[in-house]
């Protein structure tokens, strides 16, 4: 049977195929099998099986790494039967480094490496060699494949896979606790040699601690190793391949191991007493000092509690634990008094928060010592004999009467003298005072219970010798009722009584108040007063619960007759003194309807609960009536005030008031009057409307006759005022024109036309022209016939 090998096998199926496989460091071995003719007949077909002649059968070459000789490392060689020596043939070599890595002589076939392997790179090589004829360039040989398989040499160290290892075991572990484990790794071939058979071994680390020399496992070597006394550790561990064996290559690594704490330490006092001192006035929470037990563990193992186990001061005294430094801090927890007491003694314990239990046989996690405090004299405040005093005075107690009385004293070993006084910011009325000497209080003024049932006042007490000491007490001052106020009706009643009102009656049900406040609460009882014993019209009923009834004694009332009564009632209470008080009931008579509801009341009855009298009611008459005519006198003024002109028409020579006060502005003054109207008043004569107010009706408008025959200006403003008093449409208040006039007694005479005499003829102004510049243009206005013209 023939059987072609894919992996790594060549065969040669027409003629021998030599080959040639050299190392050096092995003997070249050939091996030949003979051929044989096989007959027989298969199970299947029958057919005959022949055995053909092969050559060589090969599948692999074998080279060492790391080849360091003179020349190149001879690999082997490629024949075939059918070469003849005469070069006819030709090697060709493909695959894996084929013409690289290796080379072959293309007429001998032998094949050689050009460089230096390594293993660790790659381990084999995969080649496909065939011989072709160089004439006809056929194969006169199928192409075979082999491998070249590198041998590994030990030229690896093992490496472990951390530099440095670190790792942590409690403290007191027992021997043979694993800690760690390491691992080294060998790059060699481990199917070839010890190349890669790794061993470990501990160079540093004796006696503490110990590795297995197959797992890496590193063990403890020593019992109850203690972290107190050290806590660091470094371990070197080597791993060596060959076995361990001479020669073999070897790494290090370094393995840090720490150990950690338990609870294998009770704490300890470093001292057996303490000693510590605190003022007497030292208020409650003080801290005094500290104390520390010592614990050499750490974390939680260290923590500490203290506590006060036993001693007189513990009542006076406590201690806290300051977590964060793990001491004691001893503080007041009462008031301390020198006078007292001036020495205490603590015994405070330390105690371990988390004992394990494993180390309770080593002993109590516990530690107790010792504590004195002593008590310091300080000079203190007086210091009353109560709390605070409460002080009970009837409201009818006289001035300066004492009251009550405060005691203190000097709690000190002097017992210096103490004065008393009121602070006079809580009784600013100074209604009450105090004896210096000896604490007494007494009245400064008379007392209210019903202005102030209760006065909280605060008395100081001071050292004479030292003012520095002083203290305070509250004192509560009650002050108890006495029968002094009268009771009075409750409410203000508004009773009527209807006309047909039957007797007996009830019409009204009255009750009182009281401002005392008698222990048992009060009684009240109601009665007419002895004048009116018995009232023809009315009676009173005491319903016997602080209220009485208002009954009617007859049928019949009438509003004509009488339309209001008066009731007086007394009421007085039954405490002593008894007092008493006389209240008048007013009752009306008024109109009702069938079921007794009120329809109408007298006018005077209705006005009397107001408490309005006739005089009243007229000067609010009055009042009114004044109040009108002000509004009345108010609207016409108003009204009148609509008519008066808001711009007065330049025109109207009777609503212009001229004033003359200078002489004039010359040329540059060209807001002059013009007195030509004054000298025309032929040119006022034509009939014009108002226009400064619109007239109510329309009338008539008169013309006067022209006044051109008389050109006396006075005359015509005396004409003028004659006119507006005469006419109903001209406003009082423009019945009045004043001219003001120069005089004359000017060395140039009056400017104005006012007082020209007026003739027919025209004035001659031509001497205006000669006074200069600034009467120019009153030259030019009436300096010549144009200029009256104008």
């Amino acid at each position: 049977m023939m059987r072609t090998r894919s992996f790594l096998t060549v065969l040669l199926w027409s003629s021998v195929f030599y080959v040639v496989h050299m190392t050096p460091s092995q003997k070249r071995t050939n091996k030949h099998s003979h051929s044989e003719r096989i007959t027989g007949l298969s199970d299947n077909d029958g057919k005959t099986l022949h055995r053909t002649k092969r050559g060589w059968m090969w599948n692999q070459f074998f080279l060492l790494e790391e080849y360091t000789g003179p020349d190149t490392q001879y690999v082997g060689k490629l024949h075939t039967d059918q070469d003849k020596g005469d070069g006819n043939l030709k090697y060709i070599l493909t695959g894996d480094g084929a013409g690289s890595l290796f080379i072959i002589d293309e007429n001998t076939g032998d094949i050689h490496a050009a460089k230096k392997l390594d293993r660790e790179e790659k381990s084999l090589y995969v080649l496909r060699a065939k011989a072709i004829d160089r004439k006809s360039g056929r194969q006169v040989e199928p192409e075979s494949e082999f491998i070249i398989k590198i041998h590994d040499i030990n030229d690896n160290e093992p490496k472990f896979t951390k530099d440095i290892y670190t790792a942590s075991i409690p403290e007191m572990s027992g021997v043979g606790t694993s800690v760690i484990q390491v691992t080294a790794t060998d790059a060699d071939d481990a199917n070839y040699g010890n190349s890669a058979k790794v061993v470990y071994s501990i160079l540093q680390g004796q006696p503490y601690f110990s590795v297995d020399p197959e797992t890496g496992i590193i063990k403890t070597a020593l019992p109850d190793m203690s972290r107190e006394n050290r806590e660091q550790y470094q371990v070197v561990i080597q791993a060596k391949d060959m076995g361990g064996q001479m020669g073999g290559l070897s790494g290090t690594t370094t393995v840090n191991i720490t150990l950690t704490d338990v609870n294998d330490n009770p704490p300890r006092f470093p001292q057996s007493s303490y000693q510590f001192s605190s003022p007497e006035s030292a208020p409650p929470g003080t801290p005094l000092g500290r104390i520390k037990a010592n614990d050499p563990d750490v974390g939680e193992n260290a923590e500490i509690e203290y506590s006060i186990s036993n001693g007189d001061g513990s009542d006076m005294f406590d201690i806290i634990t300051d977590k964060d430094t793990q001491e004691g801090i001893v503080t007041v927890k009462k008031h301390l008094d020198f006078e007292n007491k001036v020495l205490y003694t603590l015994r405070v314990e330390a105690t371990n928060t988390h004992p394990d239990p494993r180390f309770l046989q080593l002993g109590p996690f516990k530690d107790t010592t010792l504590v004195k405090i002593s008590v310091e004299d300080i000079d203190e405040p007086p210091v009353f004999s109560r709390p605070w005093y409460l002080i009970e005075v009837d409201e009818d107690a006289k001035e300066g009467s004492i009251i009550g009385q405060v005691v203190a004293q000097d709690p000190d070993i002097a017992k210096n003298a103490i004065k008393y006084s009121v602070d006079r910011h809580t009784d600013l009325d100074r209604i009450f005072n105090i004896y210096s000497g000896n604490g007494s209080l007494f009245l400064s003024k008379p007392l209210d219970r019903e202005e102030t049932p209760w006065h909280n006042i605060t008395v100081i007490a001071t050292e004479i010798n030292n003012p520095k000491q002083s203290s305070q007490i509250p004192v509560f001052i009650r002050i108890l009722d006495i029968n002094d106020h009268a009771p009075e009706f409750a409410n203000y009643y508004e009773t009527f009584v209807c006309e047909n009102a039957k007797a007996g009656q009830l019409i009204q049900t009255v009750s009182a108040t009281d401002k005392d406040q008698p222990p048992r609460g009060h009684k009240f009882f109601f009665e007419l007063v002895p004048e009116f014993a018995v009232h023809p019209n009315f009676s009173v009923v005491d319903n016997k619960d602080n209220t009485a009834g208002i009954m009617t004694r007859r049928n019949g009332y009438s509003r004509s007759k009488t339309s209001t009564y008066l009731l007086p009632i007394v009421i007085f209470d039954n405490d002593y003194p008894i007092q008493s008080s006389t209240g008048t009931l007013t009752i009306r008579v008024c109109a009702c309807d069938s079921r007794g509801n009120m329809q109408s009341c007298s006018a005077e009855a209705l006005l009397l609960p107001a408490g309005l009298s006739t005089g009243a009611l007229v000067a609010i008459l009055l009042c009114i009536v004044i109040l009108l005519v002000l509004v009345v006198l108010f609207t016409a003024l108003k009204r009148q005030r609509k008519k008066e002109p808001l711009i007065i028409s330049k025109d109207d020579v009777r609503d212009n008031i001229v004033t003359y006060n200078d002489e004039g502005g010359g040329e540059e003054d060209t807001q002059a009057f013009d007195i030509g109207t004054l000298r025309n008043p032929e040119a006022r004569e034509e009939s014009k409307m108002r226009r400064d107010v619109i007239p109510e009706t329309i009338f008539q408008i008169r013309r006067t006759a022209p006044l051109w025959e008389n050109i006396d200006v006075q005359d015509f403003i005396h004409r003028r005022l004659k006119e507006n008093d005469l006419d109903p449409a001209a406003p009082p208040y423009d019945s009045l024109a004043t001219y003001a006039y120069e005089g004359n007694d000017s060395i140039a005479n009056s400017l104005s036309s006012l007082e020209s005499l007026t003739t027919e003829g025209n004035q001659d102004y031509d001497y205006l022209s000669d006074w200069g510049p600034r009467f120019k243009k009153l030259a030019d206005m009436y300096g010549g016939e144009d200029s009256d013209r104008d």
